[in-house]
């Protein structure tokens, strides 16, 4: 199906755009009074995930609603874990927590490799239904955790400031966390593809624990991860996310994603001066920057397309939207980046 709008796809590609695509992270969800409507109805968050149709709805609700340029598939970093045999649950105030850890070679041969068109055909569905519901209007956004990210959960068994049960395989037991790793890899690099084939124009990695290491273990045990990952995707653009590991960048530029994102507290410009028109940019407004009023909100959308520039680049924050943000403010920040672009 030929897309009407695919500014996000000639970006992350690097062709050239007639004005700077923009979408947000964490856009299907609770910012929106809509999305709350639909979840209210339901027992949890885990049961909006798996029920395709209304994941379909709320991951469409933001291109009706805040006229973004891009659809993002509303589902968790967390189901690829629970596929291979490690379930979680998602605590009110507390976040996801696992019964069970992986901690021992013991725990590691527990692990299945699943095959992810079955055990994951619910967040597959959804895609489908999604494209079929969008019917061309803007492209869809697949995703999946970066395998250290998913790591840290499942020897962690919860959030974590530190994660120092994590860390400490990596020191304790390097050859067990390279085991597990590898096999995160595999079924992630699976669950991509089969994103793909039913409808994601673009996936993304969501590296979101990238910035407790330091760069030697980065480049050890989250990198070559990642690597193999944009490797093996050949078939649409791919965006890594190292959300705190500032000094990974050149070493990204050596990989084959499209997209490199960046988190709020990098400098746009800088960033730009490295990476120059190798790869594109996606990011970094401060997402409490929407607080603001939108005066002072313009003036931040003029500031970010002055370091980035028009192309290669496509805005976002530098990370989720929160929950209390006023959509109002959401659907100005959407608007200044279109208008403003436009006349670069």
């Amino acid at each position: 199906m030929a897309l009407k709008n695919d500014l996000l796809l000639r970006a992350a590609r690097g062709e050239a755009v007639e004005r700077v695509p923009v979408w947000l992270m964490r856009q299907a969800g609770r910012v929106l009074p809509e999305y709350r409507a639909v979840r209210e109805r339901l027992s949890g968050f885990i049961e909006l995930v798996k029920t395709p149709e209304l994941a379909a709805e709320v991951t469409i609700q933001p291109v009706d609603l805040l006229g973004v340029d891009a659809a993002i598939i509303f589902s968790d970093i967390l189901v690829v874990p629970e596929a291979m045999g490690c379930p979680y649950e998602m605590v009110e105030k507390r976040g996801p927590f696992f019964p069970n850890t992986i901690r021992s070679e013991a725990d590691l041969e527990r692990l299945q490799e699943p095959e992810v068109e079955d055990a994951l055909s619910y967040v597959l569905e959804a895609i489908r239904l999604t494209k079929k519901e969008l019917n061309g209007r803007v492209p869809l956004i697949g995703f999946a955790g970066a395998p250290f990210t998913i790591f840290c959960y499942m020897v962690e068994g919860q959030g974590s400031k530190t994660f120092a049960v994590a860390k400490r395989m990596l020191y304790e037991a390097p050859g067990l966390a390279h085991r597990l790793l590898d096999a995160i890899t595999r079924v992630t690099t699976a669950y991509l593809k089969a994103q793909i084939k039913a409808g994601a124009d673009l996936v993304q990695l969501f590296d979101s624990w990238a910035g407790i290491l330091s760069p030697q273990q980065y480049r050890a045990f989250a990198l070559p991860y990642i690597r193999r990952i944009c490797e093996a995707i050949q078939e649409v653009p791919v965006t890594v996310f190292a959300k705190g590991a500032h000094y990974i960048v050149p070493d990204l530029l050596q990989t084959d994603c499209q997209v490199i994102g960046l988190d709020w507290t990098m400098d746009l410009a800088q960033v730009r001066a490295q990476v120059g028109q190798q790869k594109t940019l996606q990011g970094n407004l401060d997402p409490c920057a929407l607080y603001a009023p939108e005066a002072a909100i313009k003036q931040y959308v003029e500031q970010m397309l002055s370091a980035a520039g028009k192309q290669r680049y496509i805005a976002n924050l530098g990370h989720g939207l929160y929950p209390d943000t006023d959509p109002a403010r959401v659907r100005y920040f959407v608007a200044m980046v279109k208008e403003l672009s436009a006349m670069l």
